[in-house]
C-alpha cells in the first residue's frame, strides 16, 4: 500500500540505479472500474515532463521506481481522454462521500498492488493524510491512524479538467443510490460549476427531482450552464408548477429557447399555469393530479392507479369529476379512504362532496393559510366553470408561511 504523496518527487532510477527523473504525478485511467489503475506515472528530467507507462518501470514504492530499459522517451506528456492525475486533479479537491453523505476533501489518495496493477483504493479524508504531505517520512504523527475513504463510494470527484465527464459516467450509479435531496444539500455545498455537474450525470427523472429540492435560483443557473436540449429533457420532468418558476427566473431569451424545446404536451401545461400571476392560486397551483369520473367504481379507480404509465409525485387525492373528459368536480377522495372502502361502490357513493377550494385569482397567501388553517395536504382549485384547473400542495402553502430559514427544511418534512 502507497499514498500518492509518498510518490511524487521520489526519484526515478535506470537500471544501473543511478537517478535519472522523478516522479511528478501519478496517472490513472477513468472507466467503469470502481478502483481506477495506474496506467503510468508523468516524471520530470530537467524540467521537461514526459509519460512513462507503468509498464516501463518495476519496484514501484517509497524509494521510488526503477525503469526496466535504459531508454526514456522525452516526449512531452498530453493527457488523453479519461485520463486522471492524481496529484493535480484529485489532492485538495473535494468528492462526494456516498456513504457517508456528505461532501469531503482529499488530502491524499491511498494505492494498492493487486498483482496486475496498482490501484485506487481510497482518498484520505483525515488531518493525517494532509500532515503525510508536510512532514518528512518518519516524523511525528506520520503513523498515527487515517480515515480512508474507500474509492466504491465516490460519487463524484469535483475536478477542474475535461476529463470529469469520464468520471461522472462512472458515478451515476452511485450517486442514484442517495436521495434527491440529499444530493441537492450535497451539490449546495459545491462551486457552481460543480453542483451543475453533479446534476448533469443523473438521468433526466433524477435529475429532475434533484432540482426541485433546490431553491428556484440555483435551478435556473444549473439549467442555464447545460446544453438546451439536455435542459429542456428536465424541465419536461419537472411539475409544471416547478417548470414554471424556474423558468421565469430566467432572462427572457434563454427562458423563450428552452421552452420552445419542449415536448408540446408538457409546453401546454407549462404555458397554462404561465398566464396567472405568481402570487395568486393560479401562479401557485400545478396541474398534476388524478381525476376519475364518478361512475367508476372503486375498484376500478384502483387498477386504474397501478396501471398508469405516469403518476404525480404526491398523490394526497383523487379529484371525481361528472364524467370521463370532464374537468367538472363532483367530490373528492384521499387515497386511504379509496383503499379502505368498498371495491364494489362507486365513487359518487364514497367521495366527499363537500369540500374546501380556492379560485385561481386567490391570493396565493390566502390560499396557503387555508391549507395550514384546515391541516389540508393539497387545495383544489376551480375557475368560474366549476372546472379543476389544478391543486396547491401543501409543500408549495408551506414556502409561503414559513420563514426563510425553515423553508430549506421542507424537503425533509414533506419530502
Amino acid at each position: 500500500m502507497l499514498y500518492v504523496s509518498q510518490l511524487i518527487n521520489r526519484p526515478i532510477y535506470d537500471p544501473r540505479k543511478e537517478k535519472i527523473a522523478v516522479i511528478k504525478d501519478v496517472v490513472v485511467r477513468y472507466g467503469s472500474e470502481e478502483y481506477p489503475p495506474v496506467v503510468g506515472i508523468v516524471a520530470r528530467y530537467r524540467r521537461r515532463d514526459f509519460f512513462m507507462a507503468s509498464r516501463e518501470f518495476k519496484d514501484l514504492g517509497l524509494s521510488g521506481a526503477t525503469i526496466t530499459k535504459p531508454v526514456l522517451d522525452l516526449t512531452p506528456f498530453t493527457r488523453r481522454d479519461g485520463e486522471v492525475l492524481l496529484g493535480k486533479d484529485v489532492l485538495d479537491n473535494q468528492l462526494i462521500d456516498v456513504d457517508g453523505k456528505r461532501v469531503v476533501r482529499v488530502n491524499d489518495v491511498q494505492l494498492i498492488d493487486t498483482g496486475d496493477a496498482w490501484r485506487v483504493s481510497g482518498a484520505d479524508v483525515s488531518l493525517q493524510g494532509f500532515v503525510r504531505r508536510l512532514m518528512p517520512q518518519g516524523f511525528f504523527g506520520s503513523d498515527r491512524a487515517v480515515e480512508v475513504l474507500d474509492w466504491a463510494d465516490v460519487g463524484y470527484l469535483a475536478t477542474d479538467t475535461a476529463t470529469v465527464t469520464v468520471q461522472l459516467k462512472s458515478s451515476k450509479d452511485k450517486l442514484s443510490r442517495l436521495h434527491p435531496v440529499e444530493i441537492a444539500q450535497l451539490a449546495e455545498t459545491l462551486s457552481p460549476i460543480h453542483r451543475t455537474e453533479v446534476v448533469e450525470s443523473l438521468d433526466d427523472e433524477f435529475a429532475a427531482d434533484t432540482l426541485e429540492e433546490m431553491s428556484t435560483e440555483a435551478q435556473a443557473r444549473i439549467l442555464e450552464e447545460m446544453d438546451e436540449e439536455r435542459a429542456a429533457d428536465i424541465l419536461e420532468e419537472m411539475s409544471p408548477d416547478e417548470a414554471v418558476d424556474v423558468l421565469e427566473e430566467m432572462d427572457d431569451q434563454k427562458s423563450e429557447q428552452l421552452f420552445a424545446l419542449m415536448e408540446d404536451d408538457e409546453k401546454a401545461d407549462v404555458a397554462e399555469l404561465m398566464a396567472f400571476d405568481k402570487d395568486t392560486a393560479g401562479g401557485l397551483m400545478t396541474t398534476e393530479f388524478v381525476t376519475f369520473p364518478r361512475s367508476m367504481t372503486v375498484g376500478e379507480a384502483i387498477r386504474s392507479l397501478r396501471e398508469m404509465a405516469e403518476t404525480p409525485n404526491m398523490i394526497y387525492y383523487m379529484y371525481v369529476v361528472e364524467e370521463a373528459g370532464s374537468w367538472k368536480i363532483s367530490g373528492l377522495i384521499s387515497l386511504r379512504s379509496l383503499i379502505l372502502a368498498d371495491p364494489t361502490k362507486k365513487l359518487e357513493d364514497v367521495m366527499r362532496s363537500e369540500f374546501r377550494f380556492a379560485h385561481p385569482s386567490e391570493s396565493a397567501e390566502e390560499v396557503a393559510q387555508t391549507i395550514a388553517d384546515y391541516n389540508l395536504l393539497a387545495l383544489p382549485v376551480i375557475d368560474d366553470d366549476g372546472d379543476l384547473a389544478g391543486i396547491v400542495t401543501v409543500d408549495d402553502a408551506m414556502e409561503i408561511l414559513l420563514p426563510k430559514n425553515l423553508q430549506r427544511r421542507l424537503p425533509r418534512l414533506f419530502g
